[in-house]
Formats: C-alpha cells, structure tokens, sequence
C-alpha cells in the first residue's frame, strides 16, 4: 500500500525566524531539539515534592535558589512507554516568558547549530507532539549517518492548556 505523507509549508520567513542553535535530548528512541535561548541549565534529575491531584505528568516542585519551580516529565506528557529514572536522566531548567519550568528528559545529547538548509518541514501525520509545537525536523549528516531530530516549540507545548503552567503564571 501506498501512503500518501502531506507536509507543512516552511515558508523562507519562518526559517529565518527560527532558532538557530538548539540543544538536543532523548525521549524513548527519539531525538528531539529545543532553542538553546530557552535554556537557563541542566541538572541531574533529583525527586521533586509531589502536588496533590497535579497531572500524572507533573511530577512534582523543586526549590532552584529560592525560586520553586514546577517539574514535566515529557516522556510521560508526550506518551513514552516507559519513564525509568537511570543516571542519564535529566531535568532541563527553562525560562519561557518569565517562568521557570523543569522538564525531564532520558538524556540531554549536545548542542547543534542547524542551518536554514538542514531544517525540513514537518510531515503532516498524527503524533503525540502535534504540528503546532513541532518547529520542523532537524537533518544532521556526520559522516554516513545522519541523524534526524524533531525541532520542538517548548514555548508553546509548555504554554498548552491541558500544562496550565503558563496560564497559572499569569495570574500570579
């Protein structure tokens, strides 16, 4: 059977808005970039205080200097079969429009700088990262391998209303 894979314009504006270093990670078998601009540091995933009745995603609060920042599994929020806490595991500290949310990943990789010439637009088809926070998909050639990463719009999946982080930011 042949499948027909529609895909989003990108069109030469969107590119040159884009970020253009993003820091890398792993959930599950993915490969997955965020802008590098909305990294405030990363840190090793300790247990957080948990919230009574918080989504089964939100995994709990951290005190980081005073300031209590709300933690997000991503692999349980973007369906991950399994979330298992190993030395790996990380928590990426993020700064978006004011508020500070962890956000816990397998691994955090590297930082890559991509170029408008190796982003490409972003399939049209059903995924638990839905196309409104993909940003497009990243291709890193090393050699004879190349590597594909799904260029994620952390502002917005973050800012989503089933998160309710932001939301509750702005009350505050």
């Amino acid at each position: 059977m042949n499948m027909l894979v529609q895909t989003h314009r990108v069109d030469t504006r969107t590119v040159a808005a884009m970020p253009k270093e993003f820091l890398s990670f792993r959930l599950g078998g993915e490969e997955y970039g965020i802008d590098i601009l909305r990294v405030q540091e990363i840190r090793r995933y300790e247990a957080p205080t948990r919230i009574a009745n918080a989504a089964h995603f939100i995994k709990g609060v951290i005190n980081l200097r005073g300031v209590i920042v709300p933690i997000v599994d991503l692999r349980l929020k973007l369906g991950c079969e399994s979330a298992d806490y190993t030395d790996f595991t990380a928590v990426i500290v993020l700064n978006l429009s004011d508020r500070v949310i962890g956000v816990v990943v397998d691994s955090v990789s590297d930082v890559l700088e991509l170029g408008a010439d190796s982003i490409r637009p972003v399939p049209e088809m059903s995924s638990s990262v839905g196309p409104g926070f993909m940003l497009g998909i990243g291709c890193i050639r090393t050699g004879d391998v190349e590597r594909m990463l799904i260029l994620t719009d952390i502002q917005a999946l973050m800012s989503s209303d089933e998160m309710g982080l932001m939301a509750a930011a702005a009350l505050h």
